[in-house]
């Protein structure tokens, strides 16, 4: 029995009948500690972790959570493009303004411009900013960012927020705080955690005062979705279908190590020794002063020009009706030395539709895992693409369930510094979604604009 590694997470053992078996997520390795210890009995928050001087709240059990959930989903057909679809569907036609008004007891949206709000806007690339966000968020239910204020605060004018930066998530972790809480966390610690932040060292947030945003030249802060449970950091709600992330991104590699380690033999040819003695034979009487190596040399050369013959008979379409005719030669106890040829069944379509089996199942526990209805992500399911109205319904649905959650926690600190640069103006900023409507309820011209 040997054991051959296909990939970071996947064996093929062999045993001695021949047989191969697939092997995913291998206790003992990197990814072990996030997809079986994680949720289960551990906690990496409840130990602090030496950075320097510094003592941190670990991102996961080897402080390198984002960077391994981007190497985990990267690895992945499916994972970035349900992201990317969720950033899609959530960013919408963009980010404008409005205000909340109550028509019929139901909410509106007042969609609104303000040269002011704009202007301050457009003073800071506050698009990639939210992008960046937005991303950390959809991968993590968090993200980490820093609120810098003008400098006209220092000669006595009044504090006014400059702009906001999105630091990524793997460069930045929460100072440590005995009373567990969140709430008292005093630091964000910004640097090269991948690197145990040997090359950048070490840059100190103070935490940024919702109460007082003008309180620091600069902060930090870290926003998210509570986790249930959890008393830092949040996790993002594919958690669970992390282990179906894995399998179904080590698919591609077990078949390609298939292919390039399989016989894919067809037949089995076996060939008897009397017919290669009596060829010796004829070989030996015909040249007497050839040597065994010449002779055996010679038997080689009939054997591959055979080989390539019977080849030919036996593939293809086009050799139907060929035939390979041998005479059977008796030995000494009567027993007839034949050639025969038998068919192999490799049970290859048994393996090849297990393995298909697997990848539909883990398409379908990712899209779930990640939040996302099938007919909104292009997943087929049973064979088929959802229909208009299906997608239709569940893009409705999505607006309804999944977006104000979202915006919110995306959107609060750039909100808050709209608040306080502009306190007058009770206006925020919203991803804008512009409603869809079935084919039918169009009207005619507005079908021919649609085209």
């Amino acid at each position: 029995m040997t054991t051959k590694q296909i990939s970071d997470n996947s064996f093929a053992l062999h045993l001695d009948d021949g047989r191969v078996f697939t092997l995913s997520n291998r206790r003992g390795d990197d990814m072990d500690s996030i997809l079986w210890s994680v949720g289960r009995t551990y906690n990496w928050e409840n130990t602090p972790q030496s950075i320097g001087d510094f003592r941190i709240v670990p991102y996961g059990p080897n402080n390198l959570l984002p960077s391994d959930l981007r190497s985990t989903v990267d690895d992945n057909n499916l994972a970035p493009g349900i992201i990317e679809r969720q950033l899609g569907l959530l960013f919408g036609q963009g980010v404008f303004l409005y205000q909340l008004a109550f028509e019929s007891g139901e909410i509106q949206h007042l969609w609104q411009q303000d040269k002011d709000i704009e202007s301050w806007l457009s003073d800071w690339d506050y698009i990639s900013y939210i992008k960046g966000i937005t991303t950390d968020y959809l991968y993590l239910k968090g993200y980490f960012n820093a609120v810098y204020l003008t400098r006209g605060h220092r000669i006595g004018k009044p504090a006014r927020i400059s702009h906001l930066e999105h630091i990524p998530a793997k460069n930045a972790r929460l100072e440590w705080t005995d009373s567990r809480r969140l709430a008292d966390v005093k630091h964000i610690l910004v640097g090269n955690f991948e690197q145990n932040c040997l090359d950048t060292g070490v840059r100190t947030f103070p935490m940024y005062d919702r109460k007082n945003p003008g309180r620091y030249p600069v902060s930090a802060a870290y926003n998210s979705t509570y986790s249930f449970s959890r008393d830092f950091y949040s996790v993002p709600p594919y958690w669970g279908a992390l282990r179906w992330i894995v399998r179904g991104s080590e698919i591609p590699s077990i078949f390609k190590y298939v292919t390039d380690n399989g016989l894919n033999l067809a037949y089995h040819v076996h060939s008897p020794n009397g017919y290669w003695e009596n060829k010796r034979d004829i070989l030996k009487l015909a040249n007497p002063d050839w040597s065994e190596a010449r002779v055996e040399r010679e038997i080689a050369n009939l054997s591959v020009k055979l080989l390539e013959d019977l080849t030919e008979v036996l593939s293809g379409k086009e050799n139907a009706g060929k035939f390979f005719h041998t005479i059977d030669v008796v030995d000494e106890t009567g027993t007839a030395q034949t050639w025969k040829i038998e068919a192999i069944d490799q049970k290859i379509k048994d393996f090849v539709d297990s393995q298909l089996k697997i990848a539909e199942a883990s398409s379908s526990a990712i899209t779930s895992g990640m939040g996302l209805h099938p007919s909104l992500s292009n997943v087929m399911v049973n064979g088929k693409l959802a229909s208009g109205s299906e997608m239709l319904y569940a893009f409705r649905l999505h607006l309804l369930s999944n977006v104000a959650v979202a915006e919110q926690a995306i959107l609060e600190q750039i909100n808050q510094a709209i608040a306080f640069n502009f306190p007058n103006k009770n206006l925020r900023l919203g991803f804008y979604h512009q409603s869809l409507k079935a084919e039918e309820d169009l009207s005619s011209s507005d079908r021919v604009k649609n085209q």
